[in-house]
């Protein structure tokens, strides 16, 4: 079935939703049936994604239906709804871009006034949603057989690993530094690998962090709590340092960890926002005579999407990072776990268990 013919009836979804007081309650919401270039998606399973339990970063937007890494299936189309048809499965963005704007011909797709306006409705972390057509028009991708739901809900978080090793200019010969060992360093860790990266370093507090690193590609993993960091990195690099800082605790620290870690000529990614009334004070003077970009890299756009599935589809091995699996009504224990950020790496959520 396509365009519309023989919809499939559904008139309810239930969601997991943050509220004004950072509880996570079920909510039993409406869905309307998809309008032209709508899809009703049944979602498989979706990821956590580290970013939602930064309580300043959820506050700002509560109440919220969580949940943008989704893997999904196919219910019902509305009319003219691209090539998408029921009982396909599909990867969703949670956001999609215009393709057409100024700020979209720049390549800056993830400023486009559309893509910020659009979502999923209600949210990944539900039993069905509604994919708005701004978004089945750019960045739904079919799912081959080979990617299953665990694989899939990779997509999204791999895609914004993908747009922060492009925007740092990552090539084959550089020295890399990641700080933060959680999922998204690790996507780091094995991103870079794939792009032919030999000499990858990492930096976390927590001991089997360190360890999931060196299992997914580093050299080596510092505690930098008990190892003065600047020297080890050094020591690692030819006493030059990392061409390339990732950083992906927001916080000034690490920030200034990368300071001392990074090469002449480098380059800093700030990979996680600083809260809102947190200030970083630059030391400019250093930076500016060790030539080095401080670059930030937010979300991801269609071309990092299509990209990362291309990775999955290669068998960048992915699964190894998976830790812990909830039902839907088991989501604020996820989240919970998550927020910890202590052994926990992928949490997956199965929203039709």
């Amino acid at each position: 079935m396509r365009g519309g013919s023989e919809m499939t009836v559904v008139s309810t979804t239930t969601a997991a939703e943050y509220g004004a007081d950072g509880t996570i309650q079920l909510r039993h919401l409406p869905l309307d049936p998809p309008k032209r270039g709508e899809l009703l998606v049944r979602i498989t399973a979706c990821g956590v994604c580290p970013s939602e339990v930064m309580r300043w970063y959820a506050a700002s937007k509560a109440p919220f239906v969580l949940g943008h890494e989704p893997a999904a299936v196919i219910e019902a189309c509305g009319e003219d709804a691209g090539p998408f048809g029921p009982g396909e499965r599909v990867f969703v963005h949670h956001h999609a871009p215009c393709m057409t704007c100024r700020r979209c011909q720049r390549g800056d797709s993830v400023q486009c006034e559309v893509w910020r306006a659009g979502r999923l409705v209600p949210g990944g972390m539900s039993r069905y949603a509604i994919v708005p057509a701004s978004i089945v028009g750019e960045d739904v991708l079919s799912l081959p057989d080979w990617v299953d739901d665990d694989t899939a809900v990779f997509v999204e978080p791999l895609a914004t690993v993908v747009k922060s090793l492009r925007r740092a200019a990552v090539e084959r010969g550089d020295r890399v530094l990641v700080i933060g060992l959680g999922v998204m360093g690790l996507l780091h860790i094995l991103a870079a690998r794939a792009r032919g990266v030999q000499v990858i370093l990492g930096s976390d507090i927590v001991g089997t962090r360190r360890d999931a690193a060196l299992s997914a590609g580093a050299i080596a993993a510092f505690d930098p709590r008990s190892e003065r960091l600047t020297e080890r990195v050094l020591a690692a690099t030819d006493g030059e340092g990392a061409d390339v800082v990732v950083v992906g605790p927001g916080s000034v620290e690490a920030l200034d960890d990368a300071v001392g870690c990074v090469a002449r000529g480098g380059t800093i990614v700030a990979f996680t926002p600083l809260p809102p009334d947190v200030r970083w004070p630059m030391p400019v003077h250093d930076l500016f005579f060790k030539d080095v970009d401080v670059v930030s890299s937010y979300s991801a756009g269609p071309d990092d999407t299509r990209e990362a599935l291309r990775l999955l589809e290669g068998g960048l091995p992915v699964k190894p990072l998976i830790t812990h699996r909830f039902s839907l009504r088991e989501a604020a224990e996820a989240y919970a776990l998550v927020a910890r950020a202590g052994e926990a790496l992928k949490v997956i959520v199965y929203p039709q268990r």
